[in-house]
């Protein structure tokens, strides 16, 4: 029944060797007798003649013997408990999230739950319920300012690439705007990728004043190698309107490059700007099918050989009656 446990063996050929004893005293010369090759303490047999060992005839021993062969094979077949797996939906897209660490992503402009925070943490936290709701898809993660670095390659492990963006750090690749190499380096990534369907989601506050690639140039390569640039312009003002105030977004550039690339571009000033668009991008890569269910199996070979164990340990420690 679907749903339902059930018992299968890894190696089912093994169940051949049952009757491997009997061919071998069929078709084999007897075995001539000789010394043990077991050298004793006399003291332990001096206390193995007091405890007086057990006895067994000569029919348990045969039947303790057939257990210990069979309990042997059983274990050497490999059973195991096949459970039914979960079914993870999935689209089949590769996404790689390029994050903007300059310093102006400190800036305390945005909210989190009533309070003023900074344009990180808030992106922290949309961005990692993003990721988390991405599971079954292959998403990696990209950090960029004065250089670029793969903080978490593309992987389906959602979760320890969410954990990465959370531990994400202003600082660690540099304070400036390298949006060109941030994205080069997210592409590049991605087009070592076998899949199918290919997406940059791309975010930054600022304008491209680093590194030694342009945004527009990467963006026809991502269109050329079919990766479409989705891009996020996140902050109050914008370069065209800054009246000289200074890390304030170019959103002009970062609408090219979407257009460039066949995405798509989004303007975010607040918190729940973000998490709209974050819906949205979710919406846009969504069409996720339900993947067939990886079935978990639980390995039951220490069963059986546990039994072999205790039935040699009982043959070691008895002697056949007379």
């Amino acid at each position: 029944m679907a749903g339902l446990a059930s018992l299968d063996v890894a190696a089912p050929l093994a169940g051949l060797l049952l009757p491997l004893p009997l061919l071998a005293a069929r078709f084999l010369p007897p075995r001539p007798g000789g010394s043990g090759a077991l050298a004793v303490p006399p003291s332990l047999v001096a206390g193995l003649d007091r405890a007086g060992p057990l006895t067994v005839g000569v029919r348990g021993r045969a039947a303790l013997t057939w257990l210990l062969w069979v309990s042997l094979v059983a274990a050497l077949a490999g059973p195991r408990l096949v459970l039914p797996g979960a079914a993870l939906p999935a689209s089949g897209r590769d996404i790689v999230l390029a994050l903007d660490l300059s310093g102006s992503m400190a800036r305390i402009d945005f909210a989190l739950d009533g309070r003023t925070s900074s344009r990180l943490a808030a992106v922290k936290r949309v961005g990692a319920e993003f990721i988390r709701r991405r599971a079954g898809d292959r998403v990696g993660l990209v950090i960029f300012a004065d250089q670029a670095d793969v903080a978490a390659a593309p992987s389906f492990d959602t979760r320890a690439v969410a954990r990465a963006l959370e531990e994400a750090q202003i600082g660690l690749v540099g304070r400036s705007t390298g949006i060109g190499d941030g994205l080069g380096l997210a592409v590049k990534r991605l087009d070592a990728l076998p899949g199918p369907s290919k997406v940059v989601v791309l975010l930054s506050d600022g304008a491209n004043n680093a590194g030694q690639t342009t945004p527009r140039d990467v963006a026809v390569l991502a269109h050329e190698l079919g990766i479409r640039v989705h891009t996020i312009a996140l902050g109050p003002r914008d370069l065209a309107d800054a009246d000289g105030e200074q890390d304030v977004v170019d959103s002009d550039a970062l609408r090219d490059v979407a257009a460039t690339s066949g995405g798509r571009f989004f303007r975010v000033r607040t918190t729940e700007d973000l998490a709209g668009v974050a819906d949205s991008i979710d919406a846009l890569e969504g069409g996720r099918d339900r993947a067939p269910p990886v079935p978990l199996r639980r390995d039951l070979w220490p069963w059986p050989g546990g039994v072999a164990l205790l039935s040699a340990l009982v043959l070691l420690l008895t002697r056949r009656a007379a």
